[in-house]
Order: structure tokens, then sequence, then C-alpha cells
């Protein structure tokens, strides 16, 4: 397998920073709990804390759903709990990539039954077509097809380290195991 560049660094901070700019604006006054969806989101909520102008909270949850495969399975399993109390917060679920929503959509609901007074989504991004009927509060950008590798995000737990995004693909390309963070 190959790997094709899709967002550089520079254009991931770009992003970040406009993110950032938008959840500034919209709980200014507010302290707003920010979950990071583990592994992937990781990097993406470091980053994104940094350049926030407003009080906040960050925790952390942990589920599966791809483990060792390829594609997604349609349960979704809370490996780790959050700690933080969400009864009457304004919660910001931060994602790495909705694709077909199956995360999102979880723990929006799981979320909501604990008593979270609000609950936005935050995605670095979000597939083209993937579920449309899911809204993204806070988006980076739209991505096509192909499996999506750095800043975070894995192939059966490789190449997080990556500073850019890739996407996995066969033929032409660099090849991945030569790339640092591999």
């Amino acid at each position: 397998m190959n790997l094709k560049p899709c967002i550089p660094p520079e254009g991931i901070e770009e992003i970040v920073n406009r993110l950032a700019g938008e959840i500034s604006a919209d709980y200014g006054g507010r302290t707003p709990l920010l979950v990071g969806v583990l592994k992937g989101a990781f990097l993406f909520l470091s980053d994104l804390v940094r350049k926030l102008e407003i009080g906040h909270e960050v925790d952390f949850i942990q589920t599966a759903c791809y483990g060792h495969r390829d594609t997604p399975a349609a349960d979704v399993i809370i490996v780790r709990d959050i700690t933080a109390d969400l009864l009457g917060r304004d919660v910001i679920i931060v994602e790495d990539i909705i694709d077909r929503g199956h995360t999102a959509r979880a723990l929006v609901k799981y979320f909501s039954d604990r008593g979270a007074a609000s609950i936005r989504l935050c995605t670095l991004l979000k597939r083209e077509g993937g579920a449309p009927e899911l809204k993204a509060d806070y988006l980076g950008t739209t991505i096509g097809p192909g499996f999506v590798v750095g800043y975070g995000m894995d192939y059966k737990e490789r190449l997080r380290g990556l500073p850019g995004l890739y996407t996995l693909q066969e033929g032409e390309g660099e090849t991945w195991m030569d790339l640092p963070g591999s």
C-alpha cells in the first residue's frame, strides 16, 4: 500500500484555527466540555484546545468499531468512559472523521441520556455522502473516498504520527512502511 497526500500540516493548521474561532465565538462566557474520541482525535483535540479563546474542560472517551478490521462494524462499544459529570453541561464531541456516523450518533445518544444540556459535534473530516442526516456543528472539511491516516488516524494502529493526512492507495505513491511515524 502507498500513501497519497491529502491535507498537508499547514492545511490542518488553517482548519484548526477556523474551528477554534467558531467554537470560541459560540461559547463566549460559557465553559464547554470538549470530549475527544480516542484514539484518532487526540492530536486534533490537542491542537484545537490550544487555539480556543474561552474557558473549557477536556475529557476523553474511547470507542471501538474498527479494531484491526479495514471497515467499521455497526456496533459502537465504549472501551473507556469519560470521568466528567455531564448533567447540565454543554458538550462538544471532538471526532477525527465522521464516516458512516455510527460513533457520533451513539455518543450523542449516550451523552444525552446522561443529562448533557447541549451536545454539538466537531469533526476534522466528514466523508462526502457519509451520514447525510448527521450534521457536524463544526466541520473541518469534507473528504472523498479512501482510508485516511496520519495526524492521529491510523491503519491497524500504525501511521498515527504522520504530520499531514494521507489516503492509503494501491499503486504509485510513497510506500508507508518507509515513512517516519509508521
